[in-house]
């Protein structure tokens, strides 16, 4: 499970049997987000995370958009 990046609390990875279209997970709390990032970032679908936390890590993936694409091809092809 590489970890893209870690910041505020929020862990960013991929599993290690990702498929299309590039996404990156993210954890915070007891909560789980997938956002898809190839054309712009956006929530894919989400589990026990408060809004205001989707928001916070939507921020942080957009921020680090190019890093998590960077990351994904280096990982995953």
């Amino acid at each position: 499970m590489p970890i893209v990046f870690e910041k505020d609390g929020y862990k960013f990875f991929f599993y290690s049997n990702e498929h299309r279209p590039v996404h990156v997970h993210v954890r915070h709390g007891g909560g789980e987000a997938v956002f898809d990032i190839e054309d712009e970032v956006e929530l894919r679908e989400s589990q026990g995370m408060k809004l205001h936390e989707l928001s916070s890590a939507q921020r942080l993936a957009e921020e680090h958009r190019h890093l998590i694409m960077e990351k994904w091809h280096e990982h995953l092809g």
